[in-house]
C-alpha cells in the first residue's frame, strides 16, 4: 500500500488490524490529519473552552456525542479506540504507559475531541518546494515545551506546546503565507529563529518525537503543536485522559482543500 496514497478508511483499517504503527506524517495525502484528545465528561466543557482560548495550539475540528467512538463530520465509520496508531494513557497528571489500542480503557462515559495537526499542511509545503526535514529522514517531527503559557480554563494550564521545522528565512516566509490559509491546523509560526526566546533551551533535545538536522543557513521555524494538552495534563491532572502518542495521528474523511 502506498501511504501517501492510500485513503483514510485504507489507512485506519491497517492501523487497526496492527499492520501500520508508524508516525503518520506524509501519509493520506489531501487529507486532514487530527490530534486526539479522550476524557470522561466531567472535564469536557472545560476542556472545550481551554481549546476555544488556544485556537493556534488547539484547534478543535470536532467533539464526539458521549460514549460514542465516531465523529459526525470528521470520520462517521471510524473508531477512535482502534483507529490511533499508538495511544498515551495518563492518570492524574502522570504519563502511564502507550497502547495500541483502547478498547480496554474506553468508557460510555467518555467524549473524545479531534484537535487539528500541522502535518495536514506540510503536503502543502512540499509542493511549494518547501522541505519539511523530518519526513526527509524517515521520522517522527521534533517537539518542545516552550515557556509561552496557554489560555487556562478551568484545571487545564500549562505552557505550549510546538512542533519545529527548519527552513531558510525565505521559505520560512513563504511557509508563513502558505500557512495562513489552514487556520484549523495551527495557521501560522509561533516563533522563528532563536528557541531559547520561546524557553527551548537545547534544540537537539526535543520533548517529544525526534531531533531533525538544520543545515547551514537554515532557522528553526516553530507552529502550534496538538500535543499541548499531552503537556498540560502535567499540571491539570485529570484522573484519566487519553491521548494520541505524538507523531501517530487520527487521519480524518475531510480534505485539506476544506480547511484552506
Amino acid at each position: 500500500m502506498n501511504l501517501q496514497t492510500a485513503s483514510p478508511e485504507e489507512i485506519r483499517a491497517s492501523i487497526r488490524q496492527g499492520a501500520l504503527t508508524r508516525p503518520t506524517s506524509g501519509m493520506a495525502k489531501g487529507y486532514v490529519q487530527a490530534n486526539v484528545v479522550i476524557l470522561p465528561s466531567k472535564y469536557a466543557y472545560d476542556f472545550l473552552k481551554f481549546c476555544f482560548k488556544n485556537p493556534k495550539t488547539c484547534p478543535l475540528l470536532d467533539v464526539s456525542e458521549v460514549g460514542s467512538p465516531s465523529f459526525s463530520k470528521y470520520g462517521k465509520e471510524a473508531d477512535i479506540r482502534t483507529d490511533v496508531g499508538l495511544y498515551r494513557l495518563y492518570k492524574d497528571g502522570k504519563f502511564v504507559q502507550e497502547y495500541e489500542d483502547i478498547k480496554a480503557l474506553y468508557s460510555d462515559d467518555m467524549v473524545s475531541f479531534l484537535i487539528g495537526c500541522s502535518f495536514t499542511f506540510e503536503h502543502a509545503l512540499l509542493e511549494a518546494g518547501i522541505p519539511v526535514r523530518h519526513i526527509e529522514e524517515n521520522h517522527n517531527v521534533p517537539m518542545y515545551i516552550t515557556n509561552i503559557p496557554a489560555q487556562p480554563s478551568g484545571t487545564f494550564k500549562g505552557n505550549i506546546t510546538v512542533s519545529m521545522r527548519p527552513m531558510t528565512m525565505a521559505e520560512a516566509i513563504k511557509a508563513t503565507e502558505i500557512t495562513t490559509h489552514f487556520k484549523e491546523v495551527h495557521g501560522t509560526p509561533i516563533h522563528i529563529g532563536n528557541p531559547s526566546e520561546i524557553g527551548i533551551g537545547n534544540i537537539d533535545q526535543p520533548d517529544f518525537g525526534e531531533a531533525v538536522t538544520i543545515k547551514d543557513g537554515e532557522v528553526p521555524v516553530f507552529w502550534g503543536c496538538g500535543v499541548t494538552p499531552q503537556s498540560v495534563a502535567l499540571d491539570a491532572k485529570p484522573d484519566i485522559m487519553i491521548t494520541h502518542a505524538p507523531g501517530h495521528m487520527f487521519i480524518t474523511d475531510v480534505k485539506d482543500s476544506e480547511m484552506s
